[in-house]
């Protein structure tokens, strides 16, 4: 106690927070004139010492805010006190730096006409603010046109259907039916880019790697539109460069989901004229040949100055493009996102009011006919196939799904039995005999989870029915939760027949073996190596040496996790996990991410803490269990 009653009798304190403190200190009177500064001014304005004394300090402020400067310091020589002042002071380097002073009037005590001023950097702050404003004005305008291009369609399938309901002739009801086919493929699409967004940009969109003909997918695209240039007085028209025109291996649902996209876009923004989609092959090799895919329309064009953003999430040329043609602005962001996850590129040419051409280069391998998997139409023999007294209990709340999968099933001849919540797909199983049953998710009374679980519960054989989940989430954690409550599988919403067929197909050969219908399918591995194949071009040494790296650095974030969290260090265990966030990327370990995600926002926010310490210990096993699997692969 004595030593620090000398230390505040020496005034060493005035060293310790005015000399050597990380706040910037000015002495100046009324009119501004500096007459102390302290070092600070080096590290944070670049001044030497004493540099400033003897200036005037409204010299160095921001010309354009100096008159509101100035009201705010003639303020300051009123009162005792004044805070959070904010101004832009000139740098030794010329630039201007926000700054932030809190003042005491030396007048009030001292009887002196004079201020000290108390400067702290705000700089970050400002910065964090703005993009904080940018991404808030981003997602309200995200928000506002998302709620539109929903609305739209939802009001014309609601307007169409009331007046179906209303006994119209045959050509009307044609006509109001067409409107709510058209109504829901929009929703359809708004919906699906919204999920496709999620999954890219969470890393967890798989690629295929199958075989496709490209003259049999552009037909299928370009059919798919004919009713549209039609309709529009426009000409759509594709050219394949002979040498493009054979089997490639790669992902034929993301190629034709980008040209959807750019189509889509050319027929929205081209009043007249033409639409022409060519592809030829710009570079080939042994193995691969980079294709190159060009969508050239005669539209209305994009300003020079928006080719930039243009495939940016949620932008489009200007709000009255929002207004005037819709759109959620996320469909060139897909696009550019699927091309580059495919090891291509995309680029953009276009001049206002005479059109725009959208290119992009895949490199896709070579394959044959072997390669190419059967994919089901109405035509198929296998559709005309029947599944007789197959006995199927639907369990669904929506009429009008309810309709839709009934009339499905009827085609194969199934024995079809329905229940409207959960409660009641369970009292109906403990008295019937069910072959397999399809099962909604979000239900009133009781969802498709907890009627899962009821069924599960019961050590009796028919309560071991397959049970296949009909979910409009089809995320992989949905997913992964319809596995572990008790259900089979999974087939997203929405649904074609031969969706469900093939489902119910693969059930069928072992519906009567009670122990495959109550097995739960989990995965065997933690690990999934496809984001490093896919990247590394499936080079096993790349993937070995990435390995090799993981299993080196993994037991030393384990073991800072481990101790920062029994030390309740949050701030430093945020820091933890936050770098081994990429490393569980690459191993495609996504499960574990999102664990790591949680645990990192909660330590961050420090929220829960008295959860942290056992998902902490979680964490940990669950990376221990992966660096066996690791070893056991490597070895």
């Amino acid at each position: 106690m004595k030593a620090l009653k000398s230390y505040v009798k020496r005034g060493g304190f005035f060293k310790a927070v005015v000399e050597d403190g990380s706040d910037i200190i000015f002495i100046v009177d009324y009119d501004g004139i500096i007459l102390y500064h302290n070092p600070s001014v080096k590290e944070t304005l670049g001044y030497r010492a004493n540099a400033l004394v003897g200036k005037n300090f409204f010299d160095y402020i921001l010309p354009s805010s100096l008159s509101v400067f100035k009201k705010a310091y003639q303020s300051s020589t009123r009162r005792k006190f004044n805070e959070s002042i904010e101004f832009q002071f000139l740098c030794k380097d010329k630039s201007f730096k926000y700054l932030e002073f809190n003042s005491i009037n030396l007048f009030q005590k001292e009887k002196i006409k004079g201020l000290i001023l108390d400067c702290r950097d705000i700089a970050q702050r400002k910065k964090d603010a703005e993009e904080l404003l940018r991404a808030q004005k981003a997602k309200e305008l995200f928000l506002a046109n998302i709620s539109h291009e929903i609305r739209t369609p939802i009001n014309g399938i609601v307007g169409m259907a009331s007046l179906l309901s209303q006994s119209p002739n045959v050509n009307e009801q044609a006509t109001y039916l067409h409107a709510i086919q058209s109504a829901a493929d929009n929703l359809k699409v708004i919906i699906n880019d919204l999920l496709d967004l999620a999954s890219i940009e969470s890393g967890k969109l798989k690629l295929e790697e199958i075989g496709f003909n490209l003259n049999d997918l552009l037909h299928s695209l370009v059919n798919t539109f004919s009713f549209q240039v039609v309709e529009k007085k426009i000409e759509l028209r594709y050219q394949l460069d002979e040498n493009a025109n054979q089997i490639f291996i790669g992902d034929p649902v993301r190629l034709n989901q980008i040209l959807l996209n750019l189509i889509s876009n050319a027929i929205k923004f081209t009043h007249s004229g033409t639409i022409s989609i060519s592809c030829y092959v710009k570079k080939k090799e042994a193995k691969k040949d980079l294709l190159t895919f060009e969508v050239k329309d005669t539209g209305i064009g994009i300003p020079k100055d928006k080719l930039n953003t243009i495939f940016e999430s949620f932008s489009q040329a200007d709000a009255s493009v929002t207004r005037k043609y819709g759109g959620t602005g996320l469909g060139l962001t897909i696009v550019k996102q699927l091309v580059e996850l495919q090891h291509g590129t995309i680029q953009v040419e276009s001049e206002e009011g005479i059109g725009s051409t959208f290119s992009f280069t895949i490199p896709y391998g070579l394959g044959n006919r072997d390669n190419i998997k059967g994919h089901l139409h109405k035509s198929s023999p296998l559709l005309k196939k029947t599944l007789k007294d197959y006995s199927v209990l639907l369990v669904e709340d929506n009429d009008i799904n309810r309709l839709y999968a009934t009339s499905i099933l009827k085609i194969w001849d199934c024995k079809i039995d329905v229940a409207d919540n959960g409660y009641v797909a369970v009292e109906k199983i403990k008295n019937e005999d069910y072959d397999i049953v399809l099962m909604d998710i979000q239900m009133p009374v009781m969802d498709g989870f907890e009627a899962t679980k009821a069924i599960r519960a019961s050590a009796h054989p028919k309560n071991q029915v397959p049970i296949i989940a009909l979910t409009a989430n089809a995320t992989q954690k949905d997913i992964e939760q319809c596995l572990a409550c008790g259900m089979n599988d999974c087939i997203p919403k929405p649904f074609t027949p031969e969706d469900l067929y093939n489902k119910l197909v693969q059930f069928k050969s072992g519906s009567r073996n009670p122990e495959l219908k109550s097995k739960i399918v989990l995965p065997d591995k933690i690990v999934d190596l496809a984001y490093l194949r896919n990247i590394s071009d499936n080079n096993q040494e790349f993937i070995d040496e990435m390995i090799d790296t993981f299993l080196e650095s993994i037991p030393k974030s384990i073991q800072e996790i481990r101790m920062n969290a029994d030390a309740a260090e949050w701030a430093a265990l945020a820091r933890a996990i936050h770098k081994v966030k990429p490393s569980l990327t690459l191993m495609g370990l996504h499960s574990i991410k999102e664990k790591a995600l949680l645990l990192e926002d909660l330590a961050k926010q420090q929220k829960n803490l008295e959860r942290i310490p056992s998902m902490a210990e979680s964490l940990c096993e669950e990376l221990t269990n992966t660096l066996r699997e690791l070893r056991q692969m490597s070895r």
